[in-house]
């Protein structure tokens, strides 16, 4: 009796299984090519000078890293913004390190809070109240603007500062009314108008600030005497339509007054 082999069935699965296994890493082919084309395009937007130090890596699911140094704050935000376009790119990593020279806190004190100082446009002396707090090189800035061009100017000067390695905007933008600016004014008038306090507008740079938020009054500067500082805030607290005032004035040191 003979015998016969039916081996048409094993053929069949290998071919089937062969078939299915090239079939397999199609789609990682084609998601791997998309994430090389991400990173080409990550890097495009990283051409211009300053930058040529940064390197970009992407994750399969669009989050970009970046690395390397560049010499100014400014530079490792501008990166951050172009790569955050690239398309293909979902969201970004920054861990580039500024390698700039290293400014004492101090220096940075002094140099950035004049240019701040001198910076306000507009109302903007007046009527922006942002603080400086320098540690390690990271900046910080704080207090308040009359609008977003005014904040975004601060940080913009922060962000050009030699020594600086990042900056934290924790700049509160004052509510946008009519009404608030009214009372703005008015404040203003009221205090200014005082003969002794009249001094105050001449510098630029020495003004007694006026933040107002709904109708709420924060004084702030700094004054020769105690007694500035508190006329400051009765004329303040005279306005109509002022609900609070918060008196944040400084008296200078060396007067031997203490503050009230």
């Amino acid at each position: 009796m003979t015998s016969i082999i039916d081996r048409s069935r094993p053929l069949i699965l290998a071919v089937t299984f062969v078939g299915t296994a090239f079939a397999i890493p199609q789609p990682s082919l084609a998601a791997a090519r998309d994430q090389q084309s991400t990173i080409r395009a990550a890097q495009a937007k990283l051409e211009k000078s300053p930058l040529k130090n940064v390197r970009v890596t992407v994750s399969p699911d669009g989050l970009a890293t970046l690395t390397g140094t560049v010499s100014l704050y400014e530079y490792k935000a501008d990166a951050e913004k172009r790569v955050l376009h690239a398309k293909g790119v979902k969201a970004v990593r920054d861990e580039i390190q500024v390698a700039g020279p290293t400014v004492p806190d101090q220096e940075i004190v002094k140099k950035l809070g004049t240019e701040l100082e001198y910076s306000g446009e507009g109302y903007g002396n007046l009527f922006d109240a942002i603080t400086l707090q320098v540690r390690d090189g990271v900046v910080t800035l704080g207090g308040h603007a009359h609008d977003y061009p005014n904040r975004d100017s601060a940080v913009a000067l922060a962000s050009t500062t030699s020594g600086v390695k990042d900056v934290i905007d924790d700049v509160e933008v004052d509510p946008v009314s009519q009404m608030d600016w009214g009372t703005r004014l008015a404040v203003a008038r009221a205090i200014y108008a005082y003969p002794t306090l009249q001094k105050y507008a001449i510098d630029p740079v020495r003004p007694i600030r006026i933040s107002v938020q709904n109708g709420h009054v924060e004084l702030y500067g700094t004054v020769d005497n105690a007694a500035d500082r508190q006329v400051a805030y009765l004329r303040a607290n005279s306005v109509p339509g002022v609900f609070s005032v918060k008196n944040y004035i400084l008296v200078a040191a060396g007067t031997g007054e203490k503050q009230q």
